[in-house]
């Protein structure tokens, strides 16, 4: 599906470059099959929210750059040290990084939350405003300006057996409320002190394990929060992405002129298609211009057959309705004026391959293999795009295997969109079942030229090739 439906370029368009928007928007796109009416819903109204403040989401996605940005530059933190005076050291310094971006987000809260509409992100900013209170980021600022220890650290122990110490614990500094002249002409209460020759080694180690003894315990609680805090962002930035890989492509159909709507999605179990100047998003993306869209009322059908003029635009319009379908079912807006049908329980394509190169095998082997996959996935209420399927043989003999897979297909709730330039097939059809199915045809004028559009037709015996032979040799002539 994503080579039948050229969703590589979707992708690129989406991450600009950024792989990680690029996974995201890949992962986001295919995994929205499932997605439920009231979930693509929800994201549909947190769209319409980024859309109307494109600059705010934007910069909140800067907040999650910049906190990976700043891990790279802090190369040696001593974060994943077995050592917990630089589990400590390291920790602290992540965290008031992140205190310091906390407060960024903070404030975009506070400026521009009354902006946002839909439930994600008015819970979202209800949550920041809560947590992230003055008093609350006050209380962090002065918890780390604390375990920068400048006079110290105040550790009580107990002695064991042997005088040996036990139960070593850091404590808080007592605070001194005295003025500078209180504390330098007061007399000071008896103290004993023990002070390290300069080149004791051994005793400079063994303060140093007591000291890692007392914070340890303060070293591995203020690492679970910066670990909490880094998920907090971490997640942040893959909520935001598939919205900024949106913003990313609107801002370009939006230069090129191109028309994106919302669609209305109708239940699963519905026979809704309905369209209004739907376009091939991926055409357009790649040709840098405005792509002629179709307009057609597919509402009630089970079966929709294409036939037509060569070159008419057929495969552009199968595509831009599994584009369509893909990205109304993930909560985006669709290449259209307007749109609405029905969700699917799955999306499959079967278009025609070239040759076996390696002669393993013939071409109808290859295409009857790839459907025996399909049937053994498609479920009732799924949709198969078929692009010139079953053309390798004869006309009679690919028309009956064509009308046998669409009509059990179709007898088994499967949405059917069918490109053929067989005859029979559709024609069967036509005098069979024609009030369950939509036949159009690539529109060609008097004069052979394609308009790029398809009309409701009856199906007819030629697809005119002599048009493109015409041209081709009075090219070459």
């Amino acid at each position: 599906m994503t080579q039948d439906l050229e969703l590589e370029t979707l992708f690129d368009a989406m991450a600009l470059g950024d792989a990680f928007l690029f996974d995201v928007s890949k992962k986001a796109i295919l995994g929205g099959l499932n997605d439920d009416m009231a979930t693509i819903g929800y994201r549909k109204a947190i769209l319409k929210d980024c859309l109307k403040n494109p600059s705010v989401i934007r910069e909140i996605y800067q907040i999650p750059l910049e906190a990976i940005d700043n891990k790279k530059k802090m190369w040696f933190y001593g974060y994943s040290s077995s050592y917990p005076g630089s589990v400590l050291s390291g920790a602290s310094k992540m965290m008031q990084m992140f205190v310091d971006l906390l407060k960024n987000l903070r404030a975009l809260t506070d400026q521009h939350a009354d902006r946002f509409e839909s439930q994600g992100f008015t819970r979202f900013f209800a949550m920041i405003q809560k947590e992230l209170e003055d008093d609350y980021i006050a209380e962090m600022q002065n918890h780390l300006k604390e375990l920068k220890f400048r006079n110290g650290v105040l550790i009580s122990a107990q002695l064991g057996k042997g005088n040996e110490g036990f139960n070593y614990t850091l404590r808080k500094p007592n605070n001194d409320n005295r003025n500078w002249i209180e504390r330098h002409m007061t007399k000071k209460p008896p103290i004993y002190t023990y002070t390290l020759h300069p080149r004791d080694d051994a005793g400079a180690r063994a303060l140093g394990e007591l000291r890692d003894r007392s914070i340890n315990q303060v070293a591995n609680a203020i690492a679970q929060s910066t670990d909490h805090i880094d998920n907090f962002i971490k997640m942040l930035r893959i909520e935001l992405a598939f919205y900024i890989g949106c913003l990313n492509l609107h801002d370009q159909l939006e230069q090129m002129g191109e028309p994106a709507t919302f669609p209305e999605p109708a239940a699963t179990g519905e026979r809704i298609c309905s369209f209004q100047g739907l376009y091939d998003v991926c055409l357009a993306l790649t040709m840098k211009q405005k792509i002629v869209g179709n307009r057609v009322d597919a509402d009630g059908k089970e079966l929709v057959i294409i036939t037509g003029a060569n070159q008419g635009g057929k495969s552009t319009f199968l595509r831009s309705i599994g584009l369509a379908q893909l990205m109304m079912q993930c909560g985006m807006f669709v290449p259209a004026e307007s749109f609405g049908s029905n969700l699917c329980n799955g999306l499959f394509t079967h278009y025609k391959r070239e040759e076996d190169t390696s002669m393993e095998s013939g071409k109808l082997d290859e295409e009857l293999g790839r459907m025996s996959d399909i049937v053994a996935h498609v479920k009732p209420d799924g949709l198969i795009l078929f692009n010139e399927s079953f053309a390798a043989t004869n006309e009679r003999e690919g028309s009956q295997i064509a009308r046998q897979i669409t009509s059990a297909m179709v007898e088994k709730r499967v949405k059917v969109f069918f490109v053929t330039h067989l005859y029979e097939f559709p024609r069967w059809f036509y005098d069979r079942r024609k009030e369950k199915t939509l036949f159009l045809r690539a529109q060609r004028q008097a004069d052979g030229k394609r308009t790029f559009r398809l009309i409701e037709g009856e199906p007819q015996q030629t697809s005119y090739a002599a048009d493109l032979y015409s041209n081709i040799f009075e090219t070459i002539n």
